[in-house]
């Protein structure tokens, strides 16, 4: 029922600065008039109160007519099979759902994973595959992974969008009405809504997009509805209704910003006009005191701000509830985030650093990579081994710290003259001595039995001036040189407690490590290295680098005579909010990362025209391709530019005077539209300041808005506005019905068949070339027709293997798979394959040719205790049963013939050591070889075999692509940004 109340001067919708001109006032009714209609006959608003905004009615939605809601009913069942139509095809994995799909598989499992956007509508996917009997075992790794032969219920998990884009029908209806439309405006608004082929063709896959536009849409309901109680005036205040639409908003806010950070602009959008109500309220003076000014605004910020936060922070809650595993995504976490995951908690440590302390480095920027080293050369610069900052645990991450001199060995010396040799030198010490802060050491890498080393040589990527290559420089036995000298200068601001700011503490301690010779500090920073460098972060040493780059701590201590007496150290419990937190700051930094180009993507410019689309998927000459329907797409960037140009044109005629907001409707069409306008604008415009990948289905929360723009302007254009023409001729069509509803059918009819014609696209359903050329209009529309067939009688029911374009780094990736851990190798069977050469004998050793024609075997088997000590065939065998072997993965290789006969350099030292191909690298530096030697000759260190370790970063390859979480963050985390 429509309700008119009396208005007073006082109004209550926001109007231009006020002015001193001759405006017109409009004619107010008297609070008793005949005319005036009320919504609650049985209590009517006491006089005092009863004032309104010009032109407003009490569109509560309890009160739509029975034939609206029958109109509701048949739309959404026409969205339901529209939206649902072969749900099930294509049967195989369709773009994100890569990502999407599988962190379903990950929480089902309980392994914590990265992702850059909130929780909620995973959890939903989650639910969704779970209640059908998915077990996470499907991986969802590949685009055309077929989900049939696995039995995977991909179905069940599609129908959750699916159901999220049918409910938007009914949402934009109601919201549509509520804003004061007409049915016949408010069924074309959901007719657009559920021929637009972009939504549709995005709410039936495993994807978030579906579940943020409803719960921007139900954000959109909810606040529109409350305005309408607001306007109404004062004596609506704090009535149910009134609180139930504000706390519903501020839920609906909580909802959309848990699925995207997207949802960011929708607060913001509410947020723009909860100030200008609040703005409005404080000018009524006659009834808003102070006292109830004040109550309107802790109640918007309860509802606005308490509400929604407290949501947010509860899906997070749920998150860290179902991930409790270790997973994928840990390498992106502190170490205090990663203890509380089960089986990752740090056992306590020694608190103290000495001489002889075996610790890892851990970057205290760049979410915290290790200092790392493995038996590989750079390829350039000095070709020494290289030193890189990656993110996961490995022996390959231990260092030795040793002094610049050896121990005094008095016991056997007593004058002094005699050290211990060696960097085990230390632990024969009675009296550990602790690095303070200014000490000088060196740190010898254990497993390469090499030390950190830096000098003036350009580093393999960041070739500037000021920065130099690290390295690791040395052999076994090697007492190194001036240029492996550190001094430990410890940064006092940041570390915990006054004994780590005057000596070296693990974990409480940060500092920074000076090189002597060039004054350059150790640094990192987030430039991964190629391939070579298996995509790991570069280490360099810089001069004058940034203070958080060039700051490190230690996070593993043992030293053999600190471990049992020393005292213990770990890690703080962050606690939820400690945890929530650094998942926040992890989410964005690795959003901001994601700057690297991707195929489909594309810029906000282009959006509104529709200029492209995205590739999602294609099989045996099917294709499905995001594209919206161009007829929807364009009418609703038509009615946003028109609405501008309405505004433009009438702010200049107020400027001069006119008095055009005298008139209601023109002050309503300015006000109702007005926020729809800048829904749009506040879900399109931030887009032009990101620099990061960015894709067409970015556009579709700002096209919902532009769409109630086009039917809220179809609405005033029939329903409402009057045209005052010369000799008082009055040109409207609110008294002419028929043509609103003709003209709304025509324009929906012509929907459809633009919709027809793209479907395809949309279902991935078989189409011809003929029938794609023509509704090709422009050639940045890149789908390929060469695609289909060129009749439909070709296509048969035989499906191949899919192909179609890499999934998003946008949506490309928050959830980064990690490496896995290196595997320890049957040292038996790792040969070194010598290409070229005849095929291997007996599968596991290589026969090569030796000098006097006898067959050589290159082997790579060596036993050694935990001190490297060397063990003969007799001691292993004493051995076996008692103790367990593993694989080193750095080790030295020897030539033996068939009769186990060694055969020396002048078989792999000349010519034939070419044919290796980078199976071996050259250690020492060309500015200090003179000053090195060997560790079975005393001119140069030997060769290094590095096969092993090859297999290790390839095993760390295959785990993700990538072995860097904390600097790549981007190749699978990124999905979608936002």
């Amino acid at each position: 029922m429509a309700t008119r109340s009396a208005p007073r001067q006082q109004q209550q919708q926001p109007l231009p600065p006020v002015q001193t001109k001759n405006v017109q006032q409009p004619q107010q009714q008297s609070p008793r008039s005949p005319e005036m209609k009320q919504s609650h006959p049985s209590k009517p608003p006491h006089p005092s109160y009863a004032y309104t905004s010009h032109g407003i009615t009490n569109n509560n939605l309890l009160h739509l007519p029975k034939h609206d809601w029958e109109l509701l009913a048949a739309l959404t069942l026409v969205a339901l099979f529209v939206r649902l139509f072969r749900i099930y095809q294509p049967s195989s994995v369709v773009f994100d759902e890569v990502h999407f799909g599988g962190f379903a598989s990950k929480y089902i499992k309980g392994k914590f994973f990265m992702d850059v956007h909130p929780p909620l509508a995973k959890l939903l996917l989650t639910l969704a595959g779970w209640l059908a009997g998915f077990d996470g075992e499907f991986d969802f790794k590949d685009i055309g992974k077929d989900y049939l032969e696995p039995g995977v219920p991909y179905v069940a998990m599609r129908l959750l969008p699916a159901i999220c884009g049918v409910l938007t029908i009914p949402t934009i209806y109601l919201t549509l009405k509520v804003a004061g439309c007409k049915t016949t405006s408010a069924a074309l608004g959901a007719g657009l809504v559920i021929f637009e082929n972009g939504l549709v063709t995005q709410s039936r896959l495993i994807l978030l997009d579906s579940p943020l536009i409803i719960f921007t849409a139900l954000t959109a309901l909810s606040w529109t509805s409350f305005t309408n109680q607001h306007e109404l005036g004062p004596q609506y205040a704090f009535r149910p209704s009134w609180w139930f639409w504000l706390a519903a908003t501020g839920l609906t806010l909580g909802a959309t910003v848990s699925v995207k950070w997207v949802g960011l602009f929708t607060i913001a959008w509410v947020g723009s006009l909860t100030a200008l109500q609040l703005w409005v309220l404080l000018g009524d003076t006659k009834n808003v005191n102070i006292r109830v000014w004040f109550k309107h605004l802790f109640a918007r910020i309860f509802c606005l701000i308490v509400i929604p936060v407290t949501f947010y922070m509860a899906m997070f809650a749920i998150h860290f509830v179902c991930l409790v595993n270790p997973g994928d995504g840990d390498g992106f976490m502190s170490s205090e985030f990663q203890s509380t995951l089960n089986s990752k908690g740090m056992a306590d440590v020694p608190a103290d650093v000495a001489f002889g302390s075996r610790v890892s480095f851990r970057h205290h920027n760049t979410q915290g990579g290790y200092l790392h080293s493995h038996s590989h050369m750079y390829p350039a610069g000095s070709k020494q081994q290289q030193i890189t900052l990656y993110p996961h645990k490995d022996e390959n991450n231990v260092f030795l710290l040793e002094n610049q001199t050896q121990p005094i060995n008095w016991a056997l010396d007593p004058t002094g003259n005699t050290s211990f040799p060696g960097p085990l030198a230390w632990d024969n010490l009675a009296q550990p001595a602790f690095i303070e802060d200014g000490s000088l050491i060196r740190l010898y890498h254990i497993v390469t039995d090499r030390r950190l080393h830096s000098h003036d040589v350009r580093p393999p990527i960041t070739e500037a001036e000021w920065q130099n290559e690290v390295s690791a420089y040395g052999y076994e036995g090697f007492e190194g040189d001036a240029n492996d000298l550190f001094r430990v200068e410890i940064v006092k601001s940041l570390s915990d407690g006054a004994a780590a700011k005057t000596r070296l503490r693990t974990i409480q301690s940060k500092f920074k490590l000076v090189h002597i010779m060039t004054g350059c500090v150790l640094f990192s920073h987030k430039v991964k290295l190629p391939d070579w460098g298996f995509e790991q972060q570069e280490v360099t040493c810089a001069k004058g680098g940034t203070l958080p780059n060039s700051v490190w701590y230690i996070e593993s201590n043992n030293h053999p005579q600190l471990d049992s007496v020393s005292e213990k150290v770990n890690y703080r419990n962050p606690g939820f909010f400690g945890k929530f937190w650094e998942l926040q700051q992890v989410m964005w930094t690795t959003n901001a990362g994601l700057v690297e180009s991707h195929a489909w993507d594309s810029r906000p410019p282009s959006w509104p025209i529709l200029r492209r689309g995205i590739n999602f998927w294609g099989v045996d000459h099917r294709q499905i391709y995001l594209i919206g329907n161009p007829l929807i797409w364009w009418s609703s960037t038509a009615a946003i530019g028109l609405w501008v140009a309405f505004k433009a044109l009438a702010v200049l005629r107020w400027q001069r005077g006119c008095g055009d907001y005298g008139n209601v409707v023109l002050r309503r069409f300015d006000y109702e539209i007005g926020m729809s306008v800048l829904g749009w604008a506040f879900h399109y415009f931030p887009f032009y300041l990101m620099q990061r990948q960015l894709f067409l289905h970015h556009y579709f929360p700002a096209l919902y808005f532009a769409i109630m723009v086009f039917a809220q302007i179809f609405d005033f254009t029939t329903s409402r506005i009057t045209l005052s023409l010369p000799n008082n001729i009055n040109l409207t069509l609110k008294n002419q019905p028929y043509i609103a509803r003709v003209s709304a059918v025509v324009f929906l009819a012509l929907s459809i068949v633009v919709f027809g014609l793209y479907a395809p696209l949309s279902y991935g359903n078989s189409w011809t070339k003929n029938d794609c050329n023509r509704v090709k209009l422009f050639g940045t529309w890149d789908w390929d027709c060469n695609t289909f067939h060129d009749s439909y009688a070709d296509y048969s029911l035989s499906v191949k293997p899919a192909s179609g374009p890499a999934p998003t780094g946008d949506a490309g990736m928050a959830a980064v798979n990690g490496p896995a851990p290196p595997v320890a190798e049957d040292p038996a069977k790792d040969v070194l394959v010598t290409p070229g050469m005849p095929a291997p004998v007996g599968g596991g050793q290589q026969v090569l040719s030796g000098a006097a024609g006898a067959p050589i075997v290159e082997e790579k088997v060596e036993y050694r205790d935990d001190q490297g000590n060397l063990l003969d065939e007799e001691q292993v065998k004493a051995l076996e049963g008692k103790v367990s072997f593993s694989t080193r993965y750095e080790t030295r290789t020897r030539m033996v013939d068939t009769q186990g006969n060694e055969i020396f350099n002048e078989v792999v030292g000349g010519e034939e050591e070419k044919n290796f191909a980078g199976s071996s690298a050259d250690g020492p530096d060309e500015a200090t070889a003179g000053e090195s030697g060997g560790a079975e000759a005393s001119t140069k260190p030997g060769s290094v075999n590095v096969e092993a370790d090859l297999r290790k970063e390839a095993a760390v390859e295959g785990g993700a692509g990538t072995a860097e979480p904390e600097s790549g963050a981007g190749k699978e985390t990124g999905r979608d940004e936002l």
